[in-house]
C-alpha cells in the first residue's frame, strides 16, 4: 500500500515563501506522474501543479505560473512544491497526488491513484 505524506506547510506572510515536500512509502512512485492540489472549504480541489517521472516535464494552473516550482527527487521518493510571492489567495489545503506507471502529466483530480491527507497553507496580508 502506498502512502503519501505532506509536510512544510503553515503560516505565512504575503510575499513570502514556503516549500512543501510530500514522500510516498509503500512503493516507489518513480515511474509515474506526481502533482499538487489545494482545497478551500465549501470549494472543488484545484490543480496547481504537475510533473512528469524524470522531472523533464512540468505544468502548472495559470494562477501559480511563475511563482511556484513542482520538482522530484526519485531517490527519496519526494515531491516538492517551492511557492514564492505567496498570496492571501493562495491559503488552501495543499494535497499530494502520484499516478503509476504514467509518462505524461496529469491535471485531472480522478486519474490519480493516491493522495495525501493535506497539508494547511495560510497566507495573511
Amino acid at each position: 500500500q502506498v502512502q503519501l505524506v505532506e509536510s512544510g506547510g503553515g503560516q505565512v506572510q504575503a510575499g513570502g515563501s514556503l516549500r512543501l515536500s510530500c514522500t510516498a512509502s509503500g512503493r516507489t512512485l518513480s515511474n509515474g506522474a506526481m502533482a499538487w492540489f489545494r482545497q478551500n472549504p465549501g470549494k472543488e480541489r484545484e490543480f496547481v501543479a504537475s510533473v512528469n517521472w524524470n522531472a523533464l516535464g512540468k505544468y502548472y494552473a495559470d494562477s501559480v505560473k511563475g511563482r511556484f516550482t513542482i520538482s522530484r527527487d526519485n531517490t527519496k521518493n519526494t515531491v516538492y512544491l517551492q511557492m514564492n510571492n505567496l498570496k492571501p489567495e493562495d491559503t488552501a489545503v495543499y494535497y499530494c497526488a502520484a499516478k503509476e506507471y504514467w509518462r505524461g502529466l496529469l491535471t485531472q483530480i480522478g486519474t490519480y491513484d493516491y493522495w495525501g491527507q493535506g497539508t494547511q497553507l495560510t497566507v495573511s496580508s
